[in-house]
């Protein structure tokens, strides 16, 4: 018995020990002893597009007295100066952002005037806007020709028209913000704006600040530059961090087809001290215009001046001027941005003498001569403005 019993205690532990056991781990697998498999690595990001964007800039805005009769639409009782400028809407029109030389006060009428103390109808600065022009210029030499008074309301008919502006202004605060800082099709643009003088008139005592001067002698020589001014609304342009700042001026001399040696210094002390872009007028005839490499390594682009954009002037070359289209581009690696290419329109002022309604239009040379619709006399004229054009701006498309 006792044999027996000892006999299954020892089974009983045999399969109390089996049931108890730490379980079976599988042996790990074998490893593989070859090259390991390369992860494969994400492509790296295109570099970014850059941003292409164009400006558009045009000459001297002049309401003559023949011009602010012919604007004159009886059928609308307004003044459409859009009519008179329709030719050159296409290219205006067409641009990010178009700029432009008012060279005339909005004073308020009905009471306008021409040469030499200008008063036009406010009809012009919705005309402008209806073409498309985003910003005037309106620091030159007849800007106080209706005085003070007649400064202030034509920034009012511009404020109301929708039109920015540079150049003057109606408060010291106005004149201490007087920096545009513009959206250019996505690249922005500081412009700032000067006139040489303001023909013999002083600036109205306890408000100096009301037209931007680039000459301290600007009722004497001409001659002598404001350079601390200049440096200064230029850093103050640069600290807003644009992409690039352009320069509206008015200077050199009537009539004549080249620049002189102070606007050329003027020009370089601004490109060495910020400027990218350096837009001219006040000539009243065309003037050349360059795309050059400043010493920093920069494009810069001045243009003198485009001559009269709209005038009864009938002078040598004072009917002949253009759109001048800028092509803006900047690398979106780097932040670079500069002046990559430009061309032009040429315009020509048709006027077809006292008794003729319409009598001006401003014309598209090419899409008149285009048209086929242009008499021998007119077909004459336009070849020669074409001709002009290139003789003094050179070709119309740079690089």
């Amino acid at each position: 018995m006792k044999t027996h019993a000892a006999a299954l205690l020892l089974t009983l532990l045999l399969a109390l020990t089996a049931c108890g056991g730490s379980p079976q781990i599988p042996p790990p697998p074998a490893q593989n002893s070859g090259p390991s498999s390369p992860v494969p690595e994400e492509p790296a990001p295109p570099p970014p597009e850059p941003t292409t964007a164009t400006l558009a800039v045009c000459g001297d805005t002049m309401s003559h007295m023949p011009v602010t009769h012919d604007a004159w639409d009886a059928g609308q009782n307004r003044y459409d100066y859009a009519r008179v400028m329709e030719g050159a809407r296409a290219a205006v029109s067409a641009a990010d952002y178009a700029v432009v030389n008012l060279e005339t006060t909005l004073s308020g009428g009905p009471k306008y005037s021409g040469f030499p103390a200008f008063n036009s109808p406010d009809g012009l600065a919705y005309g402008l806007k209806e073409v498309g022009f985003d910003l005037c210029l309106t620091a030159n030499n007849h800007c106080l020709d209706q005085g003070f008074t007649g400064l202030s309301r034509t920034l009012d008919v511009l404020d109301e028209a929708g039109l920015a502006h540079v150049g003057t202004s109606r408060t010291q605060e106005e004149r201490d913000g007087g920096i545009v800082l513009a959206d250019v099709g996505g690249i922005s643009v500081a412009f700032l704006g000067y006139t040489y003088g303001t023909n013999g008139l002083p600036l109205p005592k306890g408000k100096e600040y009301c037209v931007s001067l680039f000459n301290t002698d600007y009722l004497s020589t001409l001659r002598t530059p404001d350079l601390e001014r200049l440096t200064a609304d230029l850093a103050a342009a640069q600290a807003l961090e644009p992409d690039l700042v352009a320069v509206m001026i008015h200077w050199g001399v009537e009539y004549q087809t080249k620049q002189n040696s102070y606007q050329e210094e003027i020009a370089s002390f601004l490109f060495d001290h910020g400027a990218d872009i350096i837009l001219g007028g006040h000539s009243h005839v065309p003037q050349p215009l360059e795309l050059r490499t400043l010493p920093d390594g920069r494009q810069g682009f001045v243009c003198y001046s485009l001559g009269n954009f709209i005038s009864s002037q009938n002078d040598p070359l004072t009917d002949t001027t253009a759109v001048l289209t800028l092509e803006l581009t900047r690398d979106n690696e780097t932040g670079k941005t500069e002046v990559s290419g430009c061309r032009y329109t040429p315009l020509y002022m048709l006027d077809r003498e006292s008794g003729s309604s319409p009598r001006f239009s401003l014309l598209d040379a090419h899409a008149v001569l285009d048209g086929g619709t242009a008499g021998d006399e007119l077909t004459g004229k336009l070849i020669k403005a074409i001709a002009d054009c290139r003789a003094i701006l050179g070709p119309e498309q740079l690089p």
